[in-house]
């Protein structure tokens, strides 16, 4: 699998010296989604059992990033919603 991050979020670690996602990432591995509604969240549970994209969301240096695992899992990637 690979991690991507897109434009928005390379100028925040940029601009935020020491700023780090891998805690991020590790939370969203591990099933923790974040500020996801419950909703979501029972969706993402059942999509690590199938083939289901899996979505979570957090506060990053003060903007709300996305985290997404497409359905096949080859690729991870980290945006704001704003490049959705």
């Amino acid at each position: 699998m690979s991690i991507k991050a897109s434009l928005g979020v390379a100028n925040l670690l940029e601009t935020n010296i020491g700023a780090n996602l891998h805690i991020y990432l590790m939370r969203h591995q591990n099933g923790d989604w974040g500020d996801m509604s419950i909703e979501d969240k029972i969706t993402n549970d059942e999509s690590t059992k199938s083939d289901g994209r899996i979505m979570s969301s957090y506060k990053f240096c003060g903007e709300k990033i996305w985290i997404i695992t497409e359905w096949n899992r080859s690729v991870t990637t980290v945006l704001l919603p704003s490049e959705y």
